[in-house]
């Protein structure tokens, strides 16, 4: 389907592991609609490039669940390029738009969804919060997410909807995680199981 190819499943450690979603580059209505705190998208795109590389290393690799930009493909290109780590894009729903060859040759791979395994746990990646999805009732089996924008001052119709998330699924979207990616280690703090 994309010009590279995607393993479905493979093991990672989880040091310099980075999980994040839905920074909507270039997209100044996300502003508005997920107050966002900054006073031009232009202010936005900054922070968070800022906040990508103060907690991404060089050498780290970040899985980006969707929702890159609405933006044009240079603007994006150059965004990309400044971010550190080698980067995993899984679709969003506002991304097909925006795999061009261009933007492509910056990614490691390019996939509706992703499993991996961390430290002998398995992870599912999808853009979506899953209602259920396999050996979901075992542990230790997780599911990361984007797309609800979920968080502080987000106010996201999709949010009512996650008091069916089970323990182990978590929103990795910026709204959720102070507008930067979130370490592996940092999620399985925040859901109890560190």
């Amino acid at each position: 389907m994309f010009n590279k190819e995607c393993k479905h499943k493979f093991s990672l450690s989880e040091d310099k592991l980075f999980f994040t979603s839905d920074p909507h580059y270039g997209h100044e209505n996300i502003l508005k609609y997920c107050h966002r705190p900054f006073s031009s998208i232009e202010e936005h795109d900054e922070e968070l490039i800022r906040l990508w590389n103060e907690t991404v290393p060089e050498d780290g690799i970040v899985f980006i669940l969707g929702d890159i930009g609405f933006c044009s493909e240079t603007y994006l290109k150059t965004i990309l390029n400044r971010l550190n780590g080698k980067i995993y894009w899984i679709i969003g729903n506002h991304d097909w738009r925006r795999i061009t060859p261009g933007i492509m040759n910056r990614f490691e791979c390019i996939t509706q969804q992703m499993v991996i395994t961390v430290d002998n746990k398995l992870v599912y990646l999808n853009h979506f919060p899953f209602l259920c999805y396999p050996d979901s009732d075992r542990h230790p089996v997780y599911q990361f997410f984007g797309h609800v924008h979920s968080g502080p001052l987000s106010g996201s119709s999709d949010i009512s909807r996650l008091v069916h998330l089970n323990k182990r699924q978590y929103d990795v979207g910026v709204d959720n995680n102070e507008y930067k990616p979130i370490s592996f280690q940092d999620i399985m703090k925040k859901i109890g199981e560190n």
